[in-house]
């Protein structure tokens, strides 16, 4: 009889902390749920999918509960020491926004879909699976965990671009695609080069391989650092590798857009933030200076672009809140770079509170501008108060947090802990950087914001009744952002606590 290859095979067999994984799984299962029923449910009765896909997320959420009050749990875990799969304080937190995001998605998605006549049992399949893969990543704690979130997270996002049918979602995806599989490729080489340099794919193994490293492997292994970075500064919109953004936005239904600009931002973020603090500890004034570098051409390029939109332009709101929403990707840089010059993870609680608070608001930035409809002009919205002023009120709101003005408290908190991150880490030149772009968003904030007041020169008519499910997304969005500016340390705690 040949003997067994290992001393203990016993030992090989571990037994798998389902309450752990049970966010992500939740997700997977209610995703494959949502594609069986479609497959019986009559054509009549498909608006029934996208309730259970809410009822899936939000079991999802649920399940966040014991592990928000519980120590921290891990499983998948190497005999030689070392995890694939860690549900700390970070990777809580983003699979909070990521899964929240995907819920306010979804209820905004169930009248687009029905409106736009998209196929129901695909959009929630690719919605559901890629939010799947938005809630894995940030508890992933080895490369190849790490790479097959993110592109389970990406994948069905391509689909959900491409499902409208207007000629502009094709083209639209094709663009996303080309943009994204080549940003994977590139990351896939880096990571291919650091795995040749320390020896494992685990995150803290690699610190530990890249430190003592023999001197001729250290051209190879800062290669692979800067060429992973590549692909995870792609999914966060970091530029230069924002182009695909605008075009991307304008073509795909509304609710995905909106998810792209949270959900999307927040696996690169968190991708971002694991390899560099746990991974490329080593060359953490490095990349340091890399992502503070990024963080101030993307805020300066977001803003300039997004002040220079025209009010007759067509989905000129959408182009406006897409280059927004580059521009505040170069703000939650800011506190990845201050890691790498601190030395530590301390940092990381400014992203971590700043994208809770940019998720909630940008998405329901999102739903007024679903709920207007429209040539999506920011003519269209002159005189909003007059037609609906309830939506009027909540887009202005949203948009003030966004500026980080009063009322919009949050907002400002959000800012002021950013800013004070890149100050504390010696990032001086940053803080100023980020001090000027933050006036300059001033100028394009008030400016819409005007326009919902401002004296309308058609007639006054009756607003059309919100359907349901929207108005639920929206007062959700909008209870939530009101809720954290009168009480921001129930989202800012998460600055001072230990996040790994």
């Amino acid at each position: 009889m040949t003997p067994l290859a290992v001393a203990d095979p016993g030992g090989l067999i571990q037994s798998v902390d389902w309450v752990a994984i049970a966010p992500p799984l939740i997700a997977a299962l209610a995703a494959l749920a949502v594609l069986v029923a479609d497959l019986f449910l009559p054509e009549a009765r498909k608006r029934l999918l996208g309730w259970l896909s809410a009822a899936g997320l939000l079991a999802a959420l649920a399940a966040l509960l014991p592990l928000v009050l519980g120590d921290t749990r891990s499983t998948f875990c190497f005999t030689s020491g070392g995890c694939s799969y860690t549900a700390d304080h970070f990777a809580l937190a983003f699979q909070l926004l990521a899964l929240g995001g995907a819920l306010l998605t979804a209820l905004l998605s169930l009248h687009t879909v029905e409106d736009e006549k998209l196929p129901g049992g695909e959009y929630w399949f690719l919605l559901l699976s890629s939010a799947c893969g938005a809630a894995l990543l940030p508890a992933a704690r080895d490369l190849a965990t790490l790479v097959i979130a993110l592109e389970v997270a990406t994948l069905p996002a391509f689909a959900l671009v491409a499902l409208r049918r207007d000629g502009r979602g094709a083209e639209s995806a094709l663009k996303f695609f080309l943009s994204s599989v080549t940003a994977t490729a590139v990351m896939l080489l880096g990571v291919s080069f650091v795995y040749a340099a320390a020896g494992t794919i685990q995150l803290q193994g690699i610190a530990d391989g890249l430190a003592h490293a023999p001197a001729q492997l250290k051209p190879l292994a800062e290669a692979g650092a800067v060429l992973t970075l590549v692909g995870f500064a792609f999914k966060t919109a970091a530029v230069p590798f924002h182009f695909w953004v605008p075009d991307t936005y304008v073509g795909a239904p509304l609710p995905v857009a909106g998810y792209l600009s949270v959900v999307g931002k927040a696996v690169g973020l968190a991708g971002l933030a694991l390899v560099t603090t746990l991974a490329f500890r080593p060359y953490g004034h490095t990349w340091g200076l890399v992502l503070a570098v990024l963080a101030a051409l993307t805020m300066t390029v977001g803003n300039a672009a997004a002040l220079r939109q025209r009010a007759d332009t067509p989905y000129g709101a959408v182009r406006l809140l897409a280059w927004s929403s580059v521009g505040q990707a170069g703000y939650l840089l800011v506190p990845l770079a201050a890691a790498g010059y601190a030395g530590s993870a301390e940092p990381l609680g400014a992203t971590v509170a700043y994208a809770l608070i940019y998720g909630l608001v940008n998405l329901g930035a999102f739903g007024v501008v679903a709920l207007v409809g429209g040539s999506g002009r920011l003519e269209s919205f002159r005189g909003l108060a007059g037609r609906n002023r309830w939506a009027a009120f909540a887009l202005a709101f949203f948009l003030l947090c966004l500026a980080g003005l009063p009322p919009g408290v949050v907002g400002l908190f959000g800012k002021v802990v950013v800013f004070r991150s890149a100050v504390d880490a010696g990032l001086g030149w940053l803080a100023v950087v980020m001090a000027v772009n933050v006036v300059i968003a001033l100028a394009y904030y008030l400016k819409w914001t005007a326009l919902l007041f401002a004296p309308s020169t058609e007639q006054v008519v009756a607003s059309r009744r919100v359907p349901a499910s929207l108005a639920t997304a929206l007062g959700l969005a909008a209870s939530g952002a009101v809720v954290l500016s009168v009480a921001p340390q129930l989202v800012l705690q998460v600055v001072s606590g230990s996040l790994f």
